[in-house]
C-alpha cells in the first residue's frame, strides 16, 4: 500500500503562529531549553525553532513528537485548536476535548483515503487509541501488528509505540478516533 509522502504537508492551513507561541510557553513552562525538547522530540533544532518563531507550519507527526516529548495531549499544543488536523494521509477534525481529572480524551472524526498509508510517531507513555470504523476497511495499531476493523468494529492499541493507520480498500475510511492519554505530573 503506497503510504502518503511524509512531512509534505503541514498540520493545518492557518495558525501556526499561535501553535508556536504555545509551545514555547509549555516548554519554558517545564524549564527545558530548546535543544532538550528538540532531542526529546527526535525534531530538529532548526525545525523547532521555526515552530516556535512561527515561521514554519508543522506537520501533524511533528506535532505529536513534540507533544509526546512534553507528556501532553496533542490539543493541549493547539489549544484554542484548530477544527481540523492533516497528517501524511490521515486528516482529522476535533471535535471535542474532555479533561476528566486524571485523563484527558480527544475525540476526533478521521478519514483515511482509499490505497493511503501513515506512520505516526509513539505518544508518551500511557496513552490509548480507540477506533470504531463507520466505513470502508482501516488496518490501524502498532507498526509491528496492525488491527484489522471494517464498519460497525472498534479496535483500540496501546499507543506509546510508533503506530500506522491504512485504508487498504477500495474506500475511503470514516471512523471515530478516540485518544486517551494520562495526565504526567512532572
Amino acid at each position: 500500500m503506497p503510504a502518503a509522502s511524509e512531512g509534505v504537508r503541514p498540520a493545518f492551513t492557518e495558525g501556526a503562529a499561535d501553535v508556536g507561541r504555545r509551545v514555547r510557553e509549555l516548554r519554558e513552562r517545564r524549564g527545558m531549553s530548546l535543544s532538550e525538547l528538540a532531542r526529546r522530540a527526535a525534531v530538529g533544532k532548526a525545525t523547532l525553532s521555526g515552530l516556535e518563531a512561527g515561521t514554519r507550519n508543522p506537520t501533524l507527526d511533528t506535532l505529536h513528537a513534540v507533544a509526546a516529548a512534553l507528556d501532553l495531549p496533542l490539543t493541549t499544543l493547539l489549544s484554542p485548536f484548530p477544527t481540523t488536523l492533516r497528517g501524511a494521509a490521515v486528516r482529522i477534525q476535533v471535535i471535542r476535548v474532555f479533561d476528566d481529572g486524571p485523563v484527558t480524551y480527544e475525540l476526533c472524526h478521521m478519514r483515511i483515503p482509499a490505497g493511503l498509508a501513515q506512520r505516526s510517531p509513539a505518544h508518551h507513555a500511557g496513552v490509548t487509541e480507540h477506533v470504531t470504523v463507520f466505513s470502508g476497511v482501516l488496518e490501524a495499531g502498532p507498526v509491528d501488528a496492525p488491527l484489522r476493523a471494517g464498519p460497525g468494529e472498534h479496535v483500540e492499541w496501546a499507543a506509546d509505540v510508533p503506530h500506522t493507520y491504512a485504508a487498504p480498500g477500495t474506500d475511503d475510511v470514516l471512523a471515530s478516533l478516540l485518544i486517551r492519554y494520562p495526565r504526567v505530573d512532572r
